[in-house]
C-alpha cells in the first residue's frame, strides 16, 4: 500500500495496529447498498461517501431541512453493519454532553466506601481511584472514537452549536483523540466514519470546512422524489407517485416560508394512500395541503397558484 495512502497515514498517527480496511469497492456499489437500504441517492452522494471512505475524512452534509441528510447516515450505517452514534447538536451542547463527563454518584459511593482516616497518602490514593475509566461516563464523541466495533458517527445539525463548541468538534476530527486531564489522551481505536449535517442557520468556520469533504442535499429532481416515493410508501401507484412528485415540484417554486420537505411528502404521499386515491383530484389536493404545508399563509397561497381559487375562510 502507498505511504501516501490518508488511512495508512491516520492510523499510523493514532498508533492502530490495522489500517482499516475500505468499505466500499466504488460509487455504484455505495449506490446499491443504500438503495437496499431504502435510500435512494444520485450519483454526487454515492461520490462524495466514497471518497470519505477512501480519504479517511469526515462529509459536511449542508441543504434544506427534510432532505434526508440524517437519513444518509443512518442508511450507511445500515449499509456496513456499523451501529450509528448520534450528536444532536443544539444551543449550550457543551463538553459534558458532547464528550465526557464523570459519574459524580458513583465517585461520591466510592469515597464514603473508602473514606481515609486523614492520612494524605490515602487521599491521593483515593483521588487516584475515583478518576479511573469504570467513574467515566461517554457521551457521544468519546463512545464513537473509543469504540471497538464498526461505528458511524453523525453529527447532527452542526450549525446550532456555538464557536467553542465547534472548536471541539474540529479538534476531534482532526486527530481522533481526546485528551483528559485526569486520564491522559484517549486516542480512537478505529477511524468511524463521520456525517456533520447542517441547515445553513449560520456560517460555519472555514477550519471546519476545510477538515471535511462538502456535500450539498437539495430537494431531489421529480423522477427521484418519485422514485423515493415508490421505495418508501407501500401499495402506492406509480400514477399517483408521479403526480405527488410534481404538484410538490411546482409547490417548491412558489414563494414559501418553507417549502415541503422530502419527509412531508412522503407523509402527504401515505395520507393519500390511507383515502384510498389512485390520483390526486383538486378537492383531495385542497384538503391535504396542511399535511405539505405548515403555514397558513403557505396553504392560501398554494391554494390559490395550484387550484386557481382563494381558500373559503372557516
Amino acid at each position: 500500500m502507498s505511504a501516501l495512502d490518508p488511512r495508512e497515514e491516520l492510523a499510523k498517527r493514532l498508533g492502530l495496529l490495522h489500517v482499516p480496511p475500505v468499505r466500499f469497492d466504488s460509487p455504484h456499489e455505495i449506490q446499491k447498498l443504500l438503495a437496499e437500504n431504502d435510500y435512494l441517492s444520485d450519483e454526487a452522494i454515492a461520490s462524495v461517501t466514497f471518497l470519505a471512505d477512501r480519504l479517511a475524512k469526515p462529509v459536511l452534509v449542508e441543504g434544506p431541512a427534510g432532505t434526508g441528510k440524517t437519513a444518509l447516515a443512518q442508511a450507511v450505517a445500515d449499509s456496513i453493519g456499523a451501529r450509528l452514534i448520534r450528536l444532536q447538536c443544539y444551543e449550550g451542547l457543551d463538553e459534558s454532553k458532547a464528550l465526557y463527563e464523570w459519574n459524580y454518584r458513583k465517585q461520591l459511593l466510592r469515597i464514603q466506601a473508602g473514606r481515609p482516616e486523614g492520612s494524605a497518602e490515602e487521599w491521593a490514593h483515593l483521588e487516584e481511584d475515583i478518576f479511573a475509566e469504570e467513574f467515566l461516563l461517554t457521551r457521544p464523541l468519546l463512545e464513537a472514537i473509543t469504540a471497538t466495533d464498526p461505528v458511524v458517527l453523525l453529527i447532527d445539525e452542526v450549525d446550532r452549536v456555538e464557536l467553542e463548541t465547534e472548536a471541539l468538534l474540529l479538534e476531534i476530527l482532526s486527530e481522533y483523540q481526546v485528551s483528559i486531564p485526569e486520564l491522559g489522551t484517549v486516542r480512537a481505536k478505529q477511524i468511524p466514519m463521520v456525517f456533520l449535517t447542517s441547515n445553513n442557520t449560520r456560517e460555519l468556520s472555514e477550519a471546519l470546512k476545510r477538515r471535511c469533504l462538502y456535500l450539498y442535499v437539495g430537494y431531489p429532481t421529480i423522477e427521484r422524489e418519485r422514485d423515493i416515493i415508490l421505495a418508501r410508501v407501500p401499495g402506492i401507484s406509480a400514477v399517483l407517485a408521479e403526480q405527488i412528485a410534481q404538484v410538490v415540484r411546482s409547490l417548491r417554486t412558489l414563494d414559501l416560508k418553507k417549502a415541503p420537505s422530502v419527509s412531508e411528502t412522503l407523509d402527504w404521499a401515505r395520507t393519500l394512500v390511507v383515502l384510498g386515491r389512485e390520483e390526486i383530484g383538486e378537492q383531495d389536493a385542497a384538503d391535504t395541503l396542511h399535511i405539505l404545508l405548515k403555514y397558513q399563509s403557505d396553504i392560501e397561497r398554494a391554494t390559490k397558484e395550484l387550484l386557481g381559487r382563494s381558500k373559503p375562510v372557516a
